[in-house]
């Protein structure tokens, strides 16, 4: 398992802790420092298990208002380096 901490721009929280897979195929961990609790703790739930191309897919660009972006899309923004980063080791 590949883990890193994301510091997310536009957005309440301050850090996302993402994981994924050795291969960086999956979503195995993903937590939020900050923002709207239930629904970030909502969106680590629905995401956890999933495919990271396939929740990328689903959730990049997602914005929030005027921000120009939200958590899911920062989100997606840090499993992207995840996984990148961990095909980089493998």
């Amino acid at each position: 398992m590949y883990q890193m901490d994301f510091t997310p721009t536009r957005v309440c929280p301050r850090n996302i802790h993402v994981a994924v897979s050795d291969d960086g195929a999956t979503v195995e961990e993903v937590r939020f420092d900050g923002g709207c609790n239930g629904n970030t703790k909502a969106v680590a739930k629905l995401v956890q298990g999933k495919p990271v191309d396939e929740v990328v897919e689903l959730l990049e660009g997602n914005l929030c208002g005027h921000r120009g972006t939200s958590c899911a899309d920062q989100m997606t923004r840090a499993l992207r380096q995840a996984q990148e980063a961990a095909r980089a080791l493998a």
